[in-house]
């Protein structure tokens, strides 16, 4: 892909005051106006997302749950049409790909969103992986615009629009991780409950041709229950204080699943699956493990910074900030497994070393 790709809705950011950041070779709304409204707007009430960078790909064939069993970390055969699963691409010696979402859209039919920044790397996997299945694989990435909207009021939202008719589950029947359709106008609208900001909400894909009326009447319908554009400065605290994974932070192609506590995610019980002999064969005793780390005070450790015990580092910050919904910094972070329960650790921030404890994920969990 090239560089500085811009989305379906940049007139709509630049004419809403975004700054603009480079994100996975794509320019996207970093804020538009603070950092910490935006954030605060999705706790208490609703931000919408322009999510339009993520890859997406339709899998479609006799053999298409077969071929994702083999070609996917999880099992997704076993997921009902209507539903999503979160699971993992893996290369053969286990090694994190990427990090997606999977929707199964009917018996031979399914849809996997993935990471910007991987989108040729998982096109590649993919096709690589199709072998003698009976599938075929269609990257739509470029067809279609992808919002979230997230936050308390979120279905309220939704439910407001005269011009988003609902066609399928209703969306407040809708479970989280499942998805439903509707029309907005005569254009076909696809919605995922699904989201990376630990709060309720849906992501919404449509056509790029209808992105930028659909973005506004959501703002419109929003606009007396507390909905703001929300940029990626605000996701990343959000989806940080739910204790979400970022791929180059908390994932990598170096790391293995179980080092950032997502073991679960892989079915080893499966016969065959790219990556399963990688894992088997892998000796990671030793291998950094994923924690999460909490302090006092403002100074926050960032992506980077190094974590201590006594004089001796022993870890490194993956995605760290000042939280902005419990006042106080918190922090992921890849240490050695002999420190998981440790409690004289460290963080050391630009030269001054802020006592730290470790802690359970996530940091903040919604009340319903």
């Amino acid at each position: 892909m090239s560089e500085n790709r811009f989305t379906p809705l940049k007139d709509r950011h630049e004419a809403l005051g975004a700054t603009f950041t480079d994100f996975g070779g794509w320019m996207m709304p970093v804020r538009y106006t603070s950092d910490l409204a935006e954030h605060k707007a999705v706790r208490e009430s609703a931000g919408l997302f322009d999510i339009s960078h993520m890859a997406e790909f339709i899998i479609d064939g006799a053999d298409a749950a077969a071929y994702l069993d083999f070609a996917l970390a999880g099992r997704l055969s076993a997921m009902a049409v209507g539903k999503a699963k979160y699971s993992l691409l893996l290369a053969e010696d286990g090694g994190i790909i990427d990090d997606l979402i999977v929707y199964r859209m009917a018996d031979e039919r399914f849809l996997i969103i993935s990471n910007a920044g991987n989108h040729d790397a998982v096109a590649a996997a993919l096709t690589e992986r199709v072998g003698d299945f009976g599938v075929d694989i269609s990257d739509i990435s470029d067809d279609v615009a992808l919002i979230a909207v997230q936050g308390p009021q979120a279905v309220a939202i939704l439910e407001s629009m005269d011009s988003l008719v609902i066609t399928a589950t209703p969306l407040a029947e809708s479970a989280y991780y499942a998805w439903t359709e509707g029309d907005f106008g005569d254009v076909p609208v696809f919605i995922a409950r699904t989201g990376y900001t630990g709060e309720d909400g849906f992501e919404l894909l449509v056509p790029n041709s209808a992105a930028g009326e659909l973005w506004d009447a959501v703002l419109e319908a929003g606009a007396d229950r507390g909905l703001v554009p929300a940029g990626l400065a605000a996701r990343d605290t959000l989806r940080l204080e739910a204790g979400m994974p970022l791929y180059g932070h908390e994932l990598t192609r170096e790391t293995v699943p179980a080092q950032s506590g997502l073991g679960r995610v892989v079915v080893a019980a499966k016969e065959s699956f790219v990556g399963k002999e990688g894992l088997e064969s892998r000796d990671v005793s030793d291998a950094p493990v994923l924690i999460a780390l909490s302090a006092e005070g403002r100074r926050a450790g960032r992506a980077g910074y190094g974590v201590f015990q006594g004089d001796t580092q022993v870890g490194e910050i993956t995605s760290g900030a000042l939280s902005p919904t419990l006042g106080f910094p918190i922090a992921m972070a890849l240490v050695h497994p002999g420190v998981r329960e440790a409690e004289d650790l460290t963080i050391d921030v630009r030269g001054t070393r802020i006592p730290a404890t470790i802690t359970t994920l996530p940091f903040y969990r919604r009340n319903s």
